[in-house]
């Protein structure tokens, strides 16, 4: 388990290229038609239901990839060279589970630290382990736990981990 020592690396890694998944809010803009245009929310499987084109697949795409899915999309049959924009409205939430006095989801905040989010969950418990915290990114599809620190950038989708110590 390697370490996240550096939020500027983190953040970096993970906001530069933000891929969208279940539970994201986006706003989905094609130009000159606003019949098409609206919010729409990713659902679990990581599609988006459009006016006229139905079911897109953008969940694990960046915004760039989003965008190039929506065009494929209306492209040829419906409009002859769609302009398309893609942005998250609200990203999914993040959550936090082990030794805090409030466990669950909460709202995604840029620029969130795990020490921010632990106070979002009430602080620490007195069985808490404080010094050994771990982190799931949510983009990474192989769950594998790292070890984070107080200053480590906090993601949408991610799982921070506060375990019990034993003496």
């Amino acid at each position: 388990m390697g370490a996240l020592t550096q939020p500027q690396t983190a953040l970096a890694q993970g906001q530069s290229a933000y891929k969208t998944g279940s539970g994201d809010e986006v706003r989905i803009t094609v130009f000159g038609h606003e019949d098409l245009s609206g919010k729409f929310l990713v659902d679990g499987t990581g599609f988006v239901s459009l006016p006229l084109i139905g079911n897109v697949k953008i969940g694990g795409l960046t915004l760039r990839q989003a965008e190039i899915a929506v065009v494929n999309k209306l492209r040829p049959d419906y409009l002859k060279n769609p302009r398309v924009s893609v942005e998250v409205l609200n990203y999914r939430p993040f959550y936090i589970i082990g030794e805090v006095q409030k466990p669950g989801s909460y709202p995604f905040v840029s620029a969130m630290t795990v020490i921010n989010a632990i106070a979002l969950g009430g602080g620490y418990t007195y069985r808490a382990r404080e010094n050994n915290i771990f982190i799931t990114r949510g983009s990474d599809t192989s769950r594998t736990k790292k070890k984070a620190n107080h200053e480590t950038i906090v993601l949408p989708g991610d799982v921070i981990e506060v375990p019990e110590r034993y003496f």
